[in-house]
């Protein structure tokens, strides 16, 4: 592929083909204010579109010419343990030179700290397009997003410190889980103690799972009130690795993303700064990191996804059998057809909340500086309210079709796919942990059902007009009456059980409505894939409803088995 971005040209569709992208323009860079003292500044919307157009086709030639070429020596390779330190894999040092020589580093931070300034939309569709090329390498690179937490919530003299770092191309990482406290962050019991001598936080203990563990600037979860056991006990602290104290245990021996190294820590007494208020560690700060953090595996899996598409078709192009190449043969094309509308659907979605995360963060923003109007209020907690929404539903569906598209992709290879020579393999290696950490498809679920027994994700459904097609709109009837049953049976334990069939549906819906908007603008680009994408989804809510209905509080004890 020569370019990651031009050559994917549903991505430029998403950027350029929505409403709410003016408004995203009109926040982000608050009426053009810094048109006049930073030349790199846009001088309009139409401007502002052509910037992040450029700042992509960067991206996207680094990741065809540089990233992707190394990502099969860089899984073979993967990151070494040496005297309590990580060093990457050779070629990933590359990727890091070309990724920083280009700038590519704080691209939603402010001008006046050496960022970017782009909005969380553009952002999205880099992580995207790097996840083609190397998953495995775009967890170490997105991971500057972790400065968006710092920015929010450290005072500015914490700013002033660490954001021009980052934007300068330093690493960041999140410390959240333990060796005893994987998703069950309110057991987290690295403690830290106030050095009164010295005037700062000390930390000891220990963390696991560490995604880039030993980054340049840490924001860790521990225990800053003794005697507590729960979330209200929890600070978030930063971490600077030059102070020292923290060293790698382990970096553990995984599946796939081996570019990518996820350490166990052991922190000795280690110096940190806290970075807001104590107590609100898990509360506030936990949730604004981790639904950026899902956000970004939203748009890895997508990623991921795109380079299932890629290999799949130029294999079976190329691949010839019985005379001619297997992509003729309506098996294969099945498979082929439906990768590339779930990828479809998905990106959709994940664009979706992207712009949702857009505009009420950047209104946040704004209220740092002034006083919102009560319109500007009202905006903020309407953006705010379909941000969460939606961003259960992207990480969790997109995180389950990366899986499901490297399988076919798999099985689009047939026995050349079972080999390690070929793509397909890593990719689907890669794809397993996007359904596993920041939260699993099941946490994701725990996290939307409010909004299915709430009535919210109906309204969403109903205020994108499902009539305005006969098939969307039979399911939408089916999902309401599911809800409905759902919730006159009153049972707790019955809505946990069938809260993963009720957010599929959902899904599948708003999907399918996302699809026909994008299919109604450019036929050409969705067309088909509106068709079968519709196809896959009247399916699955019918599965889904038919389980529904079936289903009742004295057949609980058929799903017990302990």
């Amino acid at each position: 592929m020569a370019n990651y971005y031009t050559d994917i040209k549903e991505i430029k569709f998403e950027l350029e083909n929505n409403p709410l992208m003016e408004r995203i323009v009109e926040l982000k860079e608050r009426q053009f204010e810094d048109k006049d003292t930073y030349d790199e500044a846009p001088q309009d919307l139409a401007d502002a579109i052509d910037s992040y157009d450029r700042v992509l086709d960067v991206v996207g030639d680094i990741v065809a010419n540089v990233v992707a070429p190394n990502a099969e020596d860089v899984d073979a390779e993967g990151p070494h343990h040496e005297n309590g330190r990580v060093r990457y894999a050779s070629k990933t040092y590359e990727n890091l030179a070309a990724m920083n020589h280009a700038g590519l580093n704080g691209m939603t931070m402010p001008r006046r700290f050496g960022g970017l300034n782009l909005p969380v939309t553009v952002y999205t569709a880099a992580n995207e397009i790097v996840s083609a090329g190397d998953a495995g390498f775009e967890n170490i690179w997105s991971l500057q997003d972790c400065i968006e937490t710092l920015y929010c919530f450290g005072n500015e003299e914490q700013r002033e410190k660490y954001i021009p770092r980052v934007c300068k191309g330093e690493t960041m990482s999140m410390d959240l889980t333990e060796p005893d406290a994987g998703s069950d962050l309110q057991s987290v019991m690295l403690k830290a103690t106030y050095d009164e001598e010295n005037q700062c936080w000390r930390l000891n203990g220990s963390k696991r799972f560490i995604t880039n563990g030993d980054s340049d600037i840490h924001l860790v979860l521990a225990r800053s009130e003794a005697g507590t056991r729960d979330g209200r006990g929890l600070s978030m602290f930063i971490y600077d690795k030059r102070d020292g104290g923290v060293d790698v245990r382990r970096i553990e021996n995984k599946l796939g993303i081996h570019g990518s190294p996820t350490c166990e820590l052991v922190y000795k007494n280690a110096k940190a700064e806290l970075c807001g208020d104590r107590k609100l560690g898990l509360i506030k700060y936990v949730m604004s990191l981790m639904n950026g953090a899902r956000l970004g595996i939203a748009a890895q899996s997508v990623g991921l996804s795109q380079a299932a598409y890629n290999e799949a078709i130029a294999y079976a192009r190329d691949r010839k059998q019985f005379g001619k190449a297997i992509i003729e043969f309506p098996a294969v094309q099945e498979m082929i057809a439906n990768i590339k509308a779930r990828l479809d659907a998905g990106r959709a979605l994940l664009y979706q909340t992207a712009r949702y995360v857009d505009i009420y963060k950047a209104l946040e923003d704004i209220g740092r500086d002034r006083k919102l109007t009560p319109e500007e209020r009202a905006e903020l907690k309407e953006y705010s309210r379909l941000a969460d929404a939606f961003t259960p539903l992207a990480k969790g569906m997109n995180s389950e079709y990366a899986n499901q598209n490297a399988y076919d992709c798999i099985q689009v290879h047939g026995g050349s796919g079972f080999m390690l020579e070929y793509a397909c393999q890593r990719i689907y290696r890669d794809a397993r942990i996007t359904s596993i950490y920041e939260g699993t498809t099941q946490l994701q679920t725990v996290a939307a059902i409010r909004y299915v027994t709430n009535g919210f994700y109906s309204q969403v459904i109903e205020s994108f007009n499902p009539s305005r097609d006969a098939r969307i709109a039979a399911m939408t009837e089916k999902y309401n009456a599911c809800v409905a049953a759902v919730k006159e049976a009153a049972d707790q334990e019955l809505l946990d059980l069938s809260a993963r069939h009720l957010y599929e549906m959902a899904a599948d819906i708003i999907m399918s409505l996302l699809l026909l908007r994008n299919a109604e603008k450019a036929p050409e680009l969705f067309g088909k894939s509106f068709q079968v994408f519709v196809k896959l989804a009247e399916a699955e809510v019918e599965k889904h409803a038919t389980w529904l209905a079936g289903l009742t509080t004295s057949q609980l004890d058929n799903y017990r088995q302990a």
